[in-house]
């Protein structure tokens, strides 16, 4: 069974920081791209960021480009979302996925 465990959301005011992780299991992680995806209040979900099996190919959204960082670690089966410079927009419901399937998010927002 694919488990997806996002963390590391929290309240940040604008301009901060926080590091999201997500510990997957039941499946052959290194096998696969992995994304981020998120979910403001009220709103669909938006795609996020990709990264590819071996970390060479990083893609994001324009509205995240130069703030977030995707990367993942192979061996512990986790991926994170580095996220800097954070904004009101940002405040959103975040989950990691392995394709269409997502697991539990967390919770970022960004207010002061």
């Amino acid at each position: 069974e694919v488990q997806l465990q996002a963390s590391g959301g929290g309240v940040v005011q604008p301009g901060g920081s926080l590091r999201l992780s997500c510990a997957a299991s039941g499946f052959n992680f290194s096998n696969y791209t992995m994304t981020w995806v998120r979910q403001a209040p009220g709103k669909e979900i938006e795609w996020v960021s990709d990264i590819s099996t071996r970390s060479h190919r990083r893609k994001y959204v324009d509205s995240v480009k130069g703030r977030f960082t995707v990367s993942r670690d192979n061996a512990a089966k986790m991926l994170y979302l580095q996220m800097n410079d954070l904004k009101p927009e940002d405040t959103a419901v975040y989950y990691c996925a392995k394709g269409v399937t997502r697991g539990q998010g967390t919770l970022v927002t960004v207010s002061s």
